[in-house]
């Protein structure tokens, strides 16, 4: 593959426009919007115009004048259609560990109060902490006899659905190997046996063709500071199907999530539907910046979307093997491009070394403990020649022995 091929891949891009939609740090390449996206021009310019005129000049009389209280409707009607949603199933609020708990205290609940035997949240080991975290707490919060998490390998995780089963929680995406996991059919044989499915989307919306209505899935919860491009801390979305809003109890019940918020009566009735996941007051700077960056995705096949993020995966790995680089990288990612997201992953013993020499070099990729090099492909923005220049930076590193550098021997707390 030669530099005059990539730039021909980058000519031919049917959603290379979109790339104009965001700020590109200068003079880098940055291949980690699998852990930050990139922000857009409109979102900075919703940014400046609720922090100078909403908020600066109409100052309280906004949450009606510019519809400030329901941002957290609009921005879950604007991530629907990116996960496969119907209308009023998706809303924005709070984080991915906090929308976590809701879920899973209520599909509990829900299974419980019909099969009150089932009381295990089945995960796997290498799913993200903070999901094992959310179950481990709700697990002391409860009791062990009405919530017990456990384990099993990815591989194994469909077969070892039981009649004990409540919940299965599950990430599409591994945040570590990037391998995509099959939940359609984890759905399937979940309900097969009478429990319920959260899936985490945290690396998949905005890349993978997410179909959750189609999957019959009954919770989601994910991020938009990744692939959505909404800004770090970003809060985070649920989806509850809509066949489960009438009978839902999620624990966390405030005053935003009440059937009438601004009687201020003492006594707590949810909200109908998806409005009922809703705590405190929507965070109005950060949200109003996701509101903004999902426009990103206006005039984008979401087809397109997802071929061009197999094609820069593919084309990364390419050139690591024509550049001879694998004795130092091992991809622990799927060689099938249909089985993985939009990342790939390298174990190395050096792995630390070479992804700071990398940053050194204006090449921004991102390591996970213990000893993985994690690539991250925002097709929105990256470009084939995006690649390349990675490729032949990595090649520097490698072939100049800068990632053995005594500098990278103690790893910093963030790296």
């Amino acid at each position: 593959m030669t530099k005059q091929n990539v730039l021909e891949l980058d000519n031919n891009d049917p959603i290379g426009f979109a790339r104009d939609r965001f700020y590109i740090p200068p003079g880098k390449v940055y291949l980690d919007g699998n852990s930050l996206g990139l922000m857009s021009h409109d979102t900075h310019a919703r940014v400046a115009e609720v922090t100078n005129r909403q908020w600066g000049k109409d100052a309280i009389t906004s949450w009606n004048k510019h519809n400030w209280i329901g941002l957290p409707q609009r921005v879950g009607e604007k991530i629907a259609p990116l996960v496969g949603a119907a209308p009023g199933q998706v809303i924005c609020c709070d984080s991915i560990s906090v929308n976590l708990f809701k879920t899973l205290a209520a599909s509990l609940t829900l299974v419980q109060t019909e099969q009150p035997q089932k009381n295990q949240v089945l995960s796997t080991p290498d799913n993200f902490p903070t999901d094992l975290y959310m179950v481990q707490g709700l697990q002391q919060l409860l009791g062990q006899q009405r919530c017990e998490l456990v384990l099993e390998k990815e591989q194994q995780l469909a077969d070892a659905v039981t009649d004990t089963t409540a919940v299965v929680l599950v990430t599409e995406v591994n945040f570590r190997t990037g391998r995509r996991l099959d939940v359609e059919t984890l759905i399937a044989k979940a309900h097969a046996a009478g429990a319920m499915v959260i899936v985490d989307l945290a690396h998949s919306a905005g890349v993978l063709p997410v179909d959750l209505d189609a999957w019959q899935a009954d919770f989601a919860v994910g991020c938009t500071y990744k692939y959505l491009n909404g800004g770090p801390g970003a809060p985070a979305f649920i989806y509850a199907a809509e066949r489960h809003h009438a009978k839902l109890q999620q624990p966390l019940v405030g005053w935003m999530g009440h059937a009438n918020p601004f009687e201020f009566t003492p006594n707590y009735s949810p909200a109908p539907g998806i409005s009922q996941f809703l705590g405190g007051t929507p965070p109005v700077l950060s949200m109003s910046a996701v509101d903004a960056a999902l426009d990103a995705f206006k005039d984008v096949n979401l087809g397109q979307l997802r071929f061009k993020s197999m094609q820069l995966s593919e084309l990364f790995h390419d050139l690591v093997v024509q550049f001879e680089l694998t004795s130092e990288l091992t991809l622990i990612a799927p060689e099938d491009r249909n089985q993985r997201g939009s990342q790939l992953s390298y174990e190395s013993e050096h792995a630390y070394g070479i992804c700071q020499a990398l940053i050194e070099r204006d090449v921004v990729a991102d390591f996970r403990s213990p000893n993985y090099l994690r690539v991250g492909f925002a097709p929105l923005y990256n470009s084939f020649h995006d690649v390349y220049l990675a490729v032949q930076a990595l090649a520097d590193v490698i072939e100049s022995k800068a990632h053995l550098s005594e500098r990278w021997q103690q790893r910093n707390a963030v790296t």
